[in-house]
């Protein structure tokens, strides 16, 4: 990105989120400000209970904040929104339907003809090599089968942001990693603004262009770490020395925090 102007695509301004317990107010976020460019790849590192998800949550228009303001394209965000998809950990799939009607469900919302929404809906089914199960249910695929489709689904919506919590943390280390590859290499060619969650550090590095620290709660970003490894990156990657440094660096970064919630 050297050499070119950055448009800003999300900017978090001074976000505080505060939830009433009944042992009294949590902070969940404290002054949280990042601005977000287009088409980057951000992963978001910390320990449990950070306001991680919260955070996502509030940029996806599913929760609002108790002060401050998030904007995307300069709109203030108020609402969920097209331009946002969301891949969640828990696949979120209908049951009732098959991994073509999964993918093409919010096409067929948006009003769009069956024949357009079925390409369209095969156009991603086929990048995440799922067309041989275009006409199998939830039930009869794999964690790693459903987690490509919620991810087909939320890619063929055609959002301009992608906001993703953990979506690859329940499954085994062998589809995690094939998810990972499939992922930045959809990114690659697609150009969307990713926003993306996870506990495993391997992953926020081999994934992002800069990876957010949080804090322990209350959730504040602590540090923010450009990863300077180019793309396309693969699994080699991470037995580079550019690699191992800044695994080594952003891990005892987060152990330091995790301590924090030990205390």
């Amino acid at each position: 990105m050297a050499g070119e102007e950055r448009v800003v695509k999300l900017k978090i301004d001074n976000v505080r989120k505060v939830y009433n317990s009944q042992n009294g107010e949590v902070i969940a976020l404290n002054g949280v400000s990042l601005d977000i460019y287009e088409n980057e790849f951000i992963t978001v590192v910390g320990p449990s209970g950070c306001g991680k998800s919260t955070l996502l949550n509030i940029i996806a228009g599913l929760e609002k904040t108790t002060s401050g303001k998030v904007f995307c394209d300069d709109q203030e965000i108020m609402d969920t929104g097209t331009e946002r998809g969301v891949v969640f950990q828990q696949y979120a799939l209908f049951p009732w339907l098959t991994v073509l009607g999964n993918v093409k469900f919010g096409l067929s919302l948006q009003g769009m003809k069956k024949e357009k929404a079925d390409e369209i809906a095969m156009k991603y089914i086929r990048m995440v090599d799922l067309e041989d199960f275009v006409n199998s249910y939830p039930k009869e695929l794999s964690g790693g089968m459903k987690q490509r489709v919620a991810i087909a689904r939320a890619y063929a919506a055609n959002p301009s942001v992608l906001l993703m919590d953990e979506p690859f943390g329940a499954l085994d280390a062998q589809t995690r990693t094939q998810l990972q590859e499939e992922l930045l290499h959809t990114w690659e060619k697609e150009q969307k603004t990713c926003f993306f969650i996870t506990h495993d550090v391997d992953e926020a590095i081999i994934l992002g262009q800069r990876v957010i620290i949080m804090s322990a709660r209350p959730g504040r970003i602590k540090e923010v770490v450009d990863i300077n490894i180019p793309y396309p990156r693969s699994q080699e990657t991470k037995i580079t020395p550019e690699f191992l440094e800044a695994k080594n660096y952003i891990w005892s970064q987060v152990y330091k925090e995790y301590l924090e919630v030990r205390k």
